[in-house]
């Protein structure tokens, strides 16, 4: 296992100074940084074995066919699907939960069916559902949070009925730090024979996933927020389920045969990877799961939870300042969104990156949870296995640091 204490060193990028100050990195949730090792597989691949994927005999295409559906399998072993052939390879989480509003959404929900959410959900896990409601008569309908921000399971248990057809969920809020219970959900689901959809790209980079163990139907992630790089993402789905849909993109590299007025396409999984992939994103993520595996992703949640153990009572003691989602660290994963009394989290935001410290502000593609919460906007620190409690402490002195600038600025 790597050593947390000089794990940075494997990122080049955290070592430069911002504004005069060295760079303190949190805003993980929206992207992640990329260690050496894995831009050496990219470099690899355009150095050595750049050559598409699937179609050639020779050498460099059948080497870049071989790593590409390598890491097909790494991705299996990951999440633990049962084959590779559940596992398709997409430009990440939206464009996954857009294939399945548009697949098996178009060919099976119908007039008076109800899709389930909630308030928590990120952009790209709500429009999808009202489109698809929009276009097939569908009822999009939400799931109330509890005061600290959870999935009120009470209310749940009365909204998922015998009309439901599709719950969609984060297993992790991307603005409250939460867990969803999604194996629970999921069984609530499938008692009433609707599919259970899981928007993974909060969870998968931070702790264990078992799409067999939480029954999910439905899996999307992103590599971007795993080490990986950008444009590469994938989408699980259950065997039983992928045949039953058609792809949503048409072209090269899926077909069977193509004849003048019909077409047939592949097997599962390459029936839905029209046209040329990101072979080397696919190819890097592979070695950024490698990566993770090195540190091993119960280390990985584990050092988040003592991070968020340490951080969070130094932010509950500054006054002025609200965080939202469970207060207590035992519960709050390392996405913290918070606001300080009487300033805008934009001029937070700024003020903070005049310190060298980079968080993210605004509604977070959350703008229904921002309402839900009674906010324009938060603040959002956001933690990763290669932060330090040093920056921690750099985050809470920024944050000290900025309530008297602006209180001495308003005298």
């Amino acid at each position: 296992m790597k050593d947390f204490a000089t794990i940075r060193n494997d990122f080049p990028i955290l070592f430069q100074e911002v504004n005069d100050e060295p760079l303190v990195y949190l805003d993980n949730a929206a992207t992640t940084q990329k260690p050496k090792q894995v831009l050496d597989v990219l470099r690899h691949y355009y150095e050595t074995d750049n050559a598409n994927v699937h179609r050639g005999v020779h050498t460099l295409a059948e080497r870049a066919t071989a790593d590409y559906e390598k890491s097909r399998e790494k991705v299996r072993a990951f999440i633990n699907a049962n084959e590779t052939a559940e596992v398709l390879f997409t430009r990440g989480t939206t464009t996954g939960l857009n294939w399945l509003a548009r697949s098996y959404g178009d060919a099976f929900i119908k007039a008076g069916d109800e899709i389930v959410i909630s308030y928590m959900e990120h952009h790209s896990n709500i429009i999808p559902w009202q489109q698809l409601a929009q276009r097939s008569g569908a009822i999009l309908r939400y799931l109330p949070l509890t005061a600290e921000g959870f999935i009120d399971l009470a209310e749940a248990k009365k909204i998922i009925n015998e009309k439901t057809a599709i719950v969609s969920l984060a297993y992790v809020s991307n603005v409250l730090g939460v867990i969803n219970p999604i194996k629970e959900l999921a069984t609530l689901a499938h008692s009433n024979d609707a599919i259970m959809i899981v928007d993974g790209a909060q969870a998968t980079p931070h702790m264990q996933v078992d799409v067999q163990a939480l029954d999910a139907d439905f899996f999307a992630f992103s590599g971007h927020k795993m080490c990986g790089p950008t444009g590469i993402g994938v989408l699980y789905g259950k065997r039983s389920l992928l045949e039953q849909m058609e792809p949503v993109e048409f072209g090269g590299e899926m077909i069977d045969f193509v004849r003048l007025y019909e077409s047939t396409w592949k097997e599962l999984p390459w029936k839905f990877e029209a046209g040329t992939p990101n072979i080397a994103g696919a190819i890097a993520l592979g070695g950024a799961i490698d990566y993770l595996n090195e540190i091993g992703m119960d280390n990985i949640h584990q050092y988040e939870q003592e991070l968020v153990a340490y951080v969070l009572p130094k932010l509950h003691a500054i006054g002025g300042v609200t965080i939202y989602g469970p207060q207590d660290p035992e519960h709050h994963t390392g996405v913290i969104a918070f606001n300080l009394d009487g300033i805008h989290p934009h001029d937070v935001a700024t003020a903070l990156d005049m310190e060298g410290v980079a968080v993210r502000a605004g509604h977070h593609c959350a703008q229904p949870l921002m309402n839900y919460l009674d906010v324009s906007a938060t603040a959002r620190a956001s933690f990763y296995f290669y932060n330090t409690k040093a920056d921690a402490d750099r985050l809470v002195q920024a944050i000290q640091a900025t309530k008297e600038f602006f209180k001495d600025g308003a005298n």
